[in-house]
């Protein structure tokens, strides 16, 4: 028994010691964009409390007459780290029982914790946008301030951008892990590895899970450009910028890129489509760049980038273009 269970130990093993990294990382983030805080607000939450620019975030909130937010307020902050603290200790009980009853209690146990836990963020979110002071300075009939549950919502002037941090990105591994020691105690018929694959599967997983931040797909024809607003139509200069938080902005030209970074002055990294089309949205670094008159890019960017010199070098030669380094680049295109 206990060797046909070997894997399910080492993968609740595993969930149980992501569990633990959760209990002192940041599970949860709010950032808040808008014109006058050109490098955003962030609240973070932590097992334990908030932490981030909670301050200003509470001097905005009085203006439109939501509560303020401090930990003492949360019965959850005094709770979730002895809940987090249990669910690593029963894992690791678990995997020393090594009995299939164990691990379906315990599998049971996390996915109860993890949905009272979403609604619970909900019900949270909800009462904070709703509950508002009817004597607040700022007043907007109709309107409530509820922060998405995940994901991206406007309010009034800012942008609400809601998703798990690295915290909760570990409890999403842990889920995972779980999952997979269930298929592995099922040995259901349609599942088409082995156990020890599975395990294998499930490891890689969590890993690539780690490495997501980064560029996203553009939906040509019908994204808009984050600066012009124009939809992004030619896939050739589309370029994109991560932020150090991970949000993703899109834009149709280099030229809109540089416009919104003099606006938006937070680090990031810039990631562009090759020209050629042999590979979409790479880092600067990775590219070489061409500038031309006769290039016809959608703002008046006038530059290409290349991953292949051969065929920069090819395409300079055959198109009167200039070649540039990325720092040449922003200097050049970015003073237009």
């Amino acid at each position: 028994m206990k060797n046909s269970f070997k894997s399910v130990r080492i993968l609740v093993v595993l969930a149980a010691l992501l569990l633990a990294g959760a209990t002192f990382l940041p599970i949860w983030q709010i950032q808040l964009s808008a014109p006058q805080y050109p490098e955003g607000l962030l609240l973070k939450i932590y097992a334990k409390g908030l932490a981030g620019d909670v301050d200003v975030i509470n001097g905005l909130n009085h203006y439109i007459g939501m509560q303020t937010l401090h930990n003492e307020d949360f019965l959850e902050f005094t709770l979730l780290p002895y809940i987090i603290g249990s669910l690593v200790l029963l894992g690791l009980i678990a995997a020393l029982v090594n009995k299939k009853g164990w691990y379906y209690a315990y599998i049971a146990l996390f996915m109860f914790v993890a949905i009272i836990s979403m609604v619970d963020f909900y019900r949270w979110e909800y009462n904070y946008g709703h509950n508002l002071d009817p004597n607040a300075a700022i007043q907007v009939p109709g309107m409530f301030y509820q922060p998405p549950l995940i994901g991206y919502k406007q309010l009034l002037n800012f942008g609400a951008y809601s998703i798990p941090d690295i915290g909760g990105w570990l409890f999403v591994g842990a889920g995972v892990l779980l999952f997979i020691a269930y298929l592995i105690i099922l040995q259901p018929k349609w599942l088409p590895f082995n156990k020890h694959k599975v395990a294998a599967v499930a490891l890689l997983l969590v890993v690539l899970q780690s490495c997501s931040a980064g560029p996203q797909p553009i939906k040509y024809g019908s994204d808009a450009c984050d600066f012009c607003k124009m939809t992004i139509m030619q896939k050739k200069f589309a370029n994109e910028w991560v932020t150090d938080k991970g949000k993703v902005f899109r834009f149709d030209d280099v030229h809109c890129l540089f416009r919104f970074r003099k606006a938006n002055t937070g680090k990031g990294t810039a990631y562009i489509n090759d020209f050629s089309g042999t590979k979409e949205l790479v880092k600067t670094n990775e590219l070489f760049f061409v500038k031309s008159e006769e290039l016809k890019a959608p703002m008046g960017g006038h530059v290409a980038a290349f991953i292949d010199k051969a065929a920069l070098d090819e395409f300079a030669k055959n198109n009167k273009g200039q070649i540039l380094s990325w720092q040449q680049v922003e200097s050049e295109t970015g003073d237009l």
